[in-house]
């Protein structure tokens, strides 16, 4: 199966090692027995982040990220769309360095593709705990 993984640019930063990115989403969708067909993240400021939300989701405010899904079955396929600006605030509001916090959200919008959901405290919870288990797998060589 072929496996698909882009990451597009609209703010003045880059990845450090996509490779090493590309292969840990791939792992972290394998832990759930899920293929990567095709994912997109974006990275973009806050500006372009809000415009979207307003536009897809009748939204007006800042967010870090938003998650269009069109999975199927097995098959992850989707576009995930992050606020380089909103990670770095959050960075400093939750005291980690911004790497940390960029896979926390990177984290975040495959669970989301994963099937979880965080309308509820129960499932915010649950989402901060399986971000925190992605995060970890980041640091294991394969």
């Amino acid at each position: 199966m072929k496996t698909e993984i882009n990451f597009e640019y609209l703010v003045d930063f880059r990845l450090e090692n996509e490779a090493q990115y590309r292969k840990w989403l791939g792992d972290c969708a394998s832990f759930y027995n899920k293929h990567v067909s095709k994912l997109s993240y974006v990275f973009c400021s806050d500006d372009y982040l809000l415009e979207i939300n307003k536009s897809f989701l009748n939204h007006d405010y800042f967010t870090d990220i938003i998650t269009f899904d069109d999975c199927k079955g097995n098959r992850i396929y989707g576009d995930i769309i992050i606020s380089v600006d909103r990670v770095k605030e959050n960075a400093d509001l939750f005291e980690v360095d911004f790497r940390t916090e960029l896979k926390r959200v990177m984290a975040h919008g495959l669970l989301h593709l994963l099937g979880y959901k965080d309308a509820s405290d129960d499932e915010k919870r649950t989402m901060r705990r399986k971000e925190v288990e992605f995060i970890k797998l980041f640091h294991v060589e394969h």
